[in-house]
């Protein structure tokens, strides 16, 4: 497997390139087909361990850019020991991966949060079933320029007075958020409307999905937002934990207190152990893949997603920063995967509080 920082740097890369590839399809009118088991053969090939491998063709993914690193990391193992495989990976958001997955254009359907009614509904009327299936779990992370030496924690009160509609226009400097903090200009960078990332966001924070301020710096690729706030010292933005990591050496994560006194955490920081121990709340998240029924028919589609559930492949997980699911839910979804259990165990709703254990 790739060493950890040469495969976070490589897709940290990739998300640029593929935001460009995606601006360029755009202009020209140019889509991504649906993957077809045409090339399907069965012929055996040899890997590059030694074995054999008779599952050739072609899968295509999109969606979100936090789940991104995962699925990147999938695709490159699982090609490897299956060669005549080609597994391509857009990052269109979670809202564009359903947008395309719902017209049939894709295999697999990234997404930071559960699918919502209305892409249920898309689903439906493009005849496409699915199974959903939660693969990691992700803190998403407060993040802010090292020179701020001010905002070390914030509750999640002032988190919703600095991210809330009301907000807009009027709360742009931090001696606004806290007494006591600096007379410092507050710029913010964030995922766009399309991200599931938002969606958590705002629903964990402002109390309703798609509730925020607006004049803020959005853009569905997180190097954006790594780089806005970067160069400005009162910038503020958020995004998945794996974006922290990779650059951690630029940026400083904000402790976040939930404002519940009964834990007696008060405030913590993201990481994979506090996503562990469920002491980082409330911004700690399942993320899924959701693949179509009719896909997962396909021998290179049901054996990707199959290599997904192993759960040695955790490793792949953890390696790209994010947290492995437990045994028991590794179990729990293979066995949705096994019985081909379609829909949403959500309903369209939040998993803002829920614990997978208890609806799967």
């Amino acid at each position: 497997m790739k060493n950890n920082t040469t495969r976070l740097r490589a897709w940290s890369l990739g998300l640029s390139s593929l935001a460009l590839i995606a601006t360029l399809g755009a202009c020209t009118g140019d889509q991504t087909p649906p993957a077809t088991d045409d090339a399907a053969t069965t012929d055996s090939t040899e890997t590059t361990d030694g074995a054999t491998s008779e599952i050739a063709g072609s899968v295509a993914i999109d969606g979100s850019s936090t789940v991104f690193p995962i699925a990147e990391a999938m695709a490159e193992e699982f090609q490897n020991a299956n060669p005549d495989v080609r597994v391509t990976v857009g990052v269109s958001g979670t809202g564009g991966g359903f947008k395309k997955f719902c017209a049939g254009e894709t295999d697999i359907s990234n997404a930071s949060r559960p699918i919502k009614e209305e892409e249920i509904a898309l689903c439906e009327e493009g005849g496409v079933e699915y199974i959903e299936i939660p693969i990691a779990y992700d803190a998403l992370s407060v993040v802010a320029n090292p020179e701020n030496d001010w905002a070390m924690c914030l509750t999640t009160e002032e988190l919703a007075t600095i991210w809330s509609p009301d907000a807009e226009g009027t709360i742009d400097n931090w001696s606004q958020v806290r007494e006591g903090f600096p007379d410092e200009p507050l710029t913010l960078y964030g995922p766009g409307t399309d991200s599931g990332t938002f969606d958590y966001f705002t629903d964990a924070i402002n109390g309703d999905e798609g509730l925020s301020r607006g004049d803020y710096t959005a853009s569905e690729d997180d190097n954006v937002v790594v780089q806005g706030v970067v160069n400005e010292k009162g910038a503020l933005g958020y995004f998945g934990l794996a974006y922290f990591e990779e650059n951690a050496d630029s940026l400083r994560a904000v402790e976040v207190d939930d404002g519940d006194a009964s834990n007696g955490e008060g405030c913590v920081a993201p990481s994979v152990a506090t996503v562990d121990d469920t002491t980082y709340q409330p911004l700690a998240r399942p993320i899924f893949i959701y693949v179509s029924t009719t896909a997962i028919e396909r021998p290179e589609v049901s054996s990707l997603i199959d290599f997904y559930m192993q759960e040695e492949n955790g490793e792949l997980v953890a390696e790209v920063g994010y947290v492995p699911m437990s045994s028991e839910i590794y179990g729990k979804a293979q066995a949705r995967v096994s019985s081909m259990t379609t829909g949403s165990i959500f309903g369209g709703g939040s998993t803002v509080g829920v614990k997978l254990i208890d609806v799967l």
